[in-house]
């Protein structure tokens, strides 16, 4: 075979090797290979499912994450969407005392409608308004933590229905209902990223604002749209957690925001807009958990593994800045 002949196929390996996805997958194999060596349960099946599931949630909120990320922007308030979400889909539930298909359906209703309530605030705000979206989500991440409180009087909603338990937190063919979310919000991301004219305008929108306007992009409803969906995806989230701590938390998205935004930069998203794919939520969402996970098994201090996971954020938004400032 000739040079020439070989080199396509060379370039396609180090197009792939290039590739922000591919160059999480080693450090993720070398954490669990660490790892194991250290505790041989980390690389038990048992474990390995438990990461499964634990890197579904995040997945599912990382690529929530990454749609408002493409367009330069990010959600600072999406834990406390999940909290918020939590709480009223479970007080909807327990209202009454009713505990039938009904319930269950008004509490996903009310869930899922708080979501996309707070999406479209916060996309009004930032589109409509032009307020800047760190000012913005950080006010709405105050207002929801207050108003998680005060629905819920600062206690968890017990009681949810088994309906929902086995909706959302069961199996479905074998496969636990989060991992098979999770597979199923990263497709319908991809497939609206790569495959509609709206997903499209929002790397547009990220590369270049202007000129998304001057091709004729309706750049304040699509970000509008970009929020909603987020908060969305958000609320879904929040419902696979509600059913796998059973009770409606107040506190359960404490942390949520930094994490979603770090699974997404790790994983290949750039904090400048316009480069990003569902992909990389996978990708982050893994590296995180085995992280945590790992740490945890091996008994790290739990104020070294925050010290850890702070300093992997921090080297990674660096990273994107080194390599934005590479490619101008």
């Amino acid at each position: 075979m000739s040079a020439t002949a070989e080199r396509p196929g060379r370039e396609t390996l180090r197009a792939a090797l290039r590739s922000p996805i591919l160059r999480v997958i080693a450090p993720i194999v070398i954490m669990l290979v660490g790892f194991a060596i250290a505790q041989p349960r980390v690389v038990s099946p048992g474990n390995l499912l438990n990461i499964a599931v634990q890197a579904s949630y995040l997945t599912i909120l990382a690529a929530a994450q990454i749609l408002v990320l493409l367009t330069r922007g990010f959600d600072l308030s999406i834990g406390m969407t999940v909290s918020l979400v939590s709480v009223v889909a479970a007080l909807a539930m327990t209202a009454g005392g009713h505990a039938g298909p009904e319930a269950v359906l008004f509490g996903i209703a009310a869930g899922l409608g708080t979501g996309a309530a707070v999406g479209a605030i916060n996309g009004a705000l930032v589109s409509l308004v032009g307020v800047n979206p760190f000012v913005v989500t950080l006010g709405m991440f105050n207002i929801l933590l207050a108003l998680s409180s005060i629905v819920s009087g600062g206690f968890p909603v017990q009681g949810l229905p088994a309906g929902f338990l086995s909706l959302f937190g069961g199996t479905f063919a074998g496969v636990p209902v989060p991992v098979a979310a999770a597979v199923l919000v990263v497709l319908v991301v991809h497939l609206i990223l790569g495959r509609t004219v709206f997903g499209r305008s929002l790397y547009l929108i990220g590369s270049s604002p202007a000129a998304a306007r001057v091709a004729g992009v309706r750049t304040r409803l699509h970000l509008w749209a970009v929020y909603v969906l987020c908060s969305g995806l958000g609320a879904f989230g929040a419902l696979l957690l509600t059913a796998r701590t059973q009770s409606g938390e107040p506190n359960l998205g404490g942390s949520l925001a930094l994490q979603t935004i770090a699974a997404a930069v790790i994983g290949g998203t750039r904090l400048q807009g316009g480069e990003g794919s569902a992909l990389s939520a996978v990708a982050g969402a893994l590296f995180v958990t085995v992280l945590s996970n790992g740490m945890d098994l091996v008994r790290v201090d739990s104020y070294i593994q925050q010290v850890c996971v702070g300093a992997i954020i921090l080297a990674s938004l660096v990273l994107d800045r080194w390599t934005a400032a590479r490619r101008s």
